[in-house]
């Protein structure tokens, strides 16, 4: 398979982060493209905008300049957060295809707090994985227990809940699955 261009972003305004990531740190065209592996040509188009390149050389790069590759990329648009009794989460990603949608949250919790939702139509279910706090959620009935580093799903055709449990505030991802229902 052939390589493909990593970048949506203007190859223009990579190369100027780049390069001006490379001069902050006193290090040389010739010396960075020998850290990464690549030619001080293919570096030399990468930081003049008149070379699109791979996810690979563009990670090659940025490690050896010690920055996440988000660095050199444009910022992504203005999140879409949503806010509930309980619960504050930002849209991430929608995934379509014929068969199931897939929305992709970040999700924060208080303590303390809880936040009911009513039954979703037939087969939808709701995906969540901690990454810090202890949250119970799932259907009201029967709650689930989740830590950090924890994963929990459940069908969410029924009326469900999330709440925040100790001191900590609740970060965590939730995959909502939304079968397509037919028309």
């Amino acid at each position: 398979m052939e390589p493909q261009p990593a970048l949506d972003t203007d190859p223009r305004v990579v190369g100027d982060r780049l390069r001006q990531l490379r001069q902050a740190r006193g290090v040389s065209l010739s010396e960075l493209a020998k850290r990464a592996g690549i030619g001080k040509a293919t570096l030399s188009g990468v930081e003049t905008g008149t070379r699109n390149p791979t996810l690979e050389t563009l990670w090659a790069i940025t490690a050896q300049l010690g920055v996440p590759i988000g660095a050199i990329l444009d910022a992504p648009p203005e999140p879409q957060i949503m806010r509930g009794t309980a619960i504050e989460a930002e849209l991430l990603e929608v995934f379509e295809d014929d068969r199931v949608t897939y929305e992709l949250y970040r999700v924060r919790i208080p303590p303390g707090l809880t936040q009911t939702s009513p039954a979703h139509h037939e087969g939808v279910s709701e995906h969540v994985t901690v990454f810090t706090g202890t949250l119970s959620a799932g259907p009201i009935k029967e709650p689930l227990t989740a830590r950090p580093g924890d994963h929990i799903s459940w069908v969410s055709d029924v009326p469900h809940g999330y709440r925040a449990h100790g001191p900590d505030v609740v970060r965590a991802t939730l995959l909502m699955r939304y079968p397509t229902k037919p028309i």
